[in-house]
């Protein structure tokens, strides 16, 4: 294996996994919602915005729609 490789004549190409990259947004979450998954994220050591977005696939996934039923 060379000490030092030569990359500028390399050629670029497109990632071809980009379109299945996450993308960025904005939302506003309550604090007892994010204090739930920050506690949730300290036991799993999994990242409280990828425990969010697993939730969120689930809820997909099952078809599952909030109760709007207001009492």
């Amino acid at each position: 294996m060379k000490k030092e490789y030569d990359f500028s004549v390399m050629k670029s190409r497109k990632n071809p996994y980009a379109s299945k990259l996450k993308r960025q947004v904005t939302i506003r979450m309550g604090d007892d919602v994010i204090g739930y998954f920050k506690s949730m994220a300290e036991e799993t050591g999994i990242p409280y915005q990828s425990l969010i977005n697993l939730y969120l696939r689930d809820c997909v996934a099952n078809d599952r729609k909030p109760d709007l039923s207001w009492q």
